[in-house]
């Protein structure tokens, strides 16, 4: 299996529960199969051209979005750890990155 269609896959699915669509609710919304969107999301199946641009449309991402791998993981550990590299290497703005974090989190 691919590594960009199980990324792609995590993307849409993440985007999909982010606006708190079931699989069903989004493949009715853009006229797609629920099992091929299930297979999609699993990284199975890839999009085509089409299906992208209602994914897109429906989720209110841009393609780059999608396919913007870098920056991207819903693993806690993993999430932890990228803060702790970008906090490592931005030591001198230790405060800044501490007002933003406290004004978001309260």
């Amino acid at each position: 299996m691919s590594d960009i269609k199980k990324k792609l896959g995590k993307k849409i699915k993440y985007y999909r529960e982010l606006k708190g669509l079931t699989q069903e609710e989004l493949a009715e919304r853009i006229d797609f199969n629920c099992r091929s969107l299930s297979f999609i999301e699993c990284g199975t199946n890839f999009v085509t051209a089409d299906s992208l641009e209602k994914l897109c449309r429906e989720l209110c991402v841009t393609p780059k979005q999608l396919f913007d791998f870098d920056y991207y993981s819903q693993n806690p550990e993993d999430i932890e750890k990228e803060l702790t590299k970008l906090i490592n290497k931005n030591k001198e703005k230790l405060t800044d990155i501490y007002n933003i974090l406290r004004g978001f989190l309260g």
